[in-house]
């Protein structure tokens, strides 16, 4: 099929599966938008911020260039934004900081797909009918309006699997029926990373909305062909190898759901992982290190399922490499920020088995 240059849209943007899978396809993109504060938050809510700037007789088109000077003066930088903008053509009039103040309406008709999740939240019902105006105040709001204001052709919303319990099931029919109110056709299932080519149990919910179709079909799982150790480095600095504190606390049966040593299939990665011992951690022989006098400087030396040996935290490349991003993904940022950004991510392999299967739809010919 030959395809055009698509045209997507990103919101709670990340470190940019979905474009990571535009390329891993082999398509040509540009990027409309994209957005995500960075985990930072302003000390005033979104109410409070658009009373200040009205107090101010600052003018609604000026708000999201108002947000973003105010995030420009937080402490913190946007380590999200720096990941972003050193992987990704996108210029700085396309990157927005904070969904609330961010206004659709110029894009409208300009977006072939439009991705993000948001936080799990409850939403107040009034009357027998959800509505859109009856998810104000969450963060949801903001995605739904922006499909409202941009009117993409499709877009996948993600979010964790509990979503469909949460408030006893209510929150997930009130999202479900108001993307069905803004006139798209909605499928929706829990995915497992595993089962789409990559060796980590990470369920998420997806939900997909076409357009002008309703033919879409959720992509059918396939045999997992690799393992964790098909994605380990053959040598890393010494810095990630464990004391006795640590190798016997990742050992220990006690804090299995904590930490887990050489599994095949890796657990979910989190924001938090490789901290205090959370997360997959790689044992080695000590055959394998030996003449790493820099190892043995710093590791413990211990005995694990029968073998002697050290243990190590995964890499940032690591835990990279096993959310789908390639080598050629550039780390700019600290340590802490990798790995965050990782494990916050989406799965590039997941991203693309759903878009190959919206480019499949007969009706979705027109975003090639």
């Amino acid at each position: 099929m030959d395809c055009n240059k698509i045209k997507i849209a990103t919101v709670f943007s990340g470190i940019g599966a979905p474009e990571q899978a535009l390329k891993k396809i082999g398509l040509p993109f540009e990027i409309v938008f994209a957005c995500d504060n960075g985990e930072r938050t302003l000390e005033l809510d979104g109410e409070k911020l658009r009373a200040f700037f009205q107090s101010k007789g600052i003018a609604q088109s000026e708000w999201p260039s108002a947000v973003k000077k105010l995030y420009s003066e937080l402490k913190t930088p946007n380590f999200v934004k720096q990941s972003y903008f050193s992987n990704y053509p996108i210029s700085e009039d396309r990157w927005f900081e904070d969904i609330r103040f961010l206004k659709g309406n110029a894009f409208r008709g300009g977006v072939d797909l439009f991705i993000g999740g948001s936080p799990c939240q409850s939403f107040s019902i009034i009357g027998k009918k959800a509505g859109l105006e009856d998810a104000r105040g969450t963060l949801f709001y903001d995605f739904a309006r922006l499909i409202k204001e941009i009117q993409p052709k499709a877009f996948i919303y993600e979010n964790v699997p509990g979503m469909l319990m949460h408030d006893h099931g209510n929150t997930w029919r009130v999202i479900k029926d108001i993307f069905e109110s803004l006139g798209y056709s909605i499928g929706y299932s829990v995915l497992n990373s595993k089962d789409y080519g990559i060796p980590q149990d990470r369920r998420r919910l997806f939900a997909v909305g076409l357009r002008d179709s309703n033919r879409f079909v959720f992509p059918s799982p396939k045999p997992l062909n690799t393992c964790m150790n098909d994605y380990l480095e053959e040598r890393v600095d010494a810095q990630y190898y464990l004391g006795e504190k640590g190798f016997r606390f990742v050992t220990n049966p006690k804090y299995k759901n904590r930490a887990r040593v050489n599994r095949e299939i890796i657990q979910t990665e989190k924001a938090n992982q490789q901290f205090n011992w959370n997360g997959d951690f790689v044992f080695e022989d000590e055959e394998k290190i030996a003449g790493r006098d820099d190892v043995f400087a710093r590791a413990y030396v211990g005995e694990w399922s029968g073998r002697r040996g050290v243990i190590r935290k995964l890499t940032e490349r690591e835990c990279l490499r096993l959310m789908g991003f390639p080598d050629d993904f550039k780390i700019v940022v600290p340590s802490v920020q990798a790995y965050r950004q990782a494990g916050n991510s989406m799965v590039v392999n997941v991203m693309e088995s759903l878009i190959r299967s919206i480019l499949g739809v007969e009706e979705m010919d027109k975003l090639c």
